[in-house]
């Protein structure tokens, strides 16, 4: 007797049907997919954010002065290194000014020095453009972080956004600057501050990341 099987293989049509079916569900999932990254990048940025404002604040109530400064200073791409600063907020050998060795900050060392994100950079790079020291506390995109600290001790910080887009006061001098003592900031994916989409919208429209909103 012969038995006769009722299974049968997929033609090859039905393959490459199921195949381009897969591949458009790919394409359809992927924008979303890389929307939840990009959120996720964001909230990471604004938690180091908050994190930095508080150990800045944490060393003036330990020392009763804001570490290295004698005057309203940025610390990023739009000033210096900020190495200078995560080293006394890490109390790495190279602090100078946190004498007890307080550790007020603790971000990880980047996982890949070469291309350095969300963290302490290890090697000396360049990021877009953008030069990233040893030391530098990068952000998830692998631009360094600014920090900006109010070391004339008037309260009283210029606003990086002078459009009045990222808030202040109209009549403040200069224009929109904020009356608080630290600020810290991200370029965000971008890499590049207050880029607006159109131009003539508002920092909302931005991509970066603030401390005080």
């Amino acid at each position: 007797m012969q038995r006769h099987s009722e299974e049968r293989a997929f033609t090859l049509i039905e393959l490459l049907v199921v195949i381009a079916i897969i591949i458009i569900l790919a394409g359809l999932l992927f924008p979303a997919f890389s929307g939840v990254q990009e959120q996720a990048r964001r909230t990471q940025a604004k938690n180091d954010l908050t994190q930095i404002v508080t150990a800045v604040n944490a060393f003036y109530t330990e020392y009763g002065k804001y570490p290295l400064v004698t005057a309203d200073t940025i610390y990023g791409p739009a000033g210096t290194p900020n190495n200078a600063l995560f080293n006394e907020l890490r109390a790495t050998p190279a602090q100078t000014q946190n004498p007890r060795l307080i550790v007020f900050i603790s971000p990880p060392d980047v996982k890949d020095p070469a291309n350095p994100r969300s963290g302490i950079a290890t090697q000396a790079t360049t990021i877009n453009g953008i030069s990233v020291a040893i030391g530098d506390f990068v952000d998830p995109w692998g631009t360094p972080y600014n920090v900006a600290i109010d070391g004339n001790y008037d309260n009283q910080i210029a606003n990086p956004y002078p459009d009045g887009s990222a808030g202040g006061s109209a009549t403040a001098t200069p224009a929109y600057a904020l009356s608080i003592g630290v600020i810290a900031w991200s370029f965000g994916k971008d890499q590049t501050i207050g880029t607006k989409t159109p131009a003539s919208a508002s920092f909302t429209n931005s991509d970066d990341v603030i401390s005080w909103q």
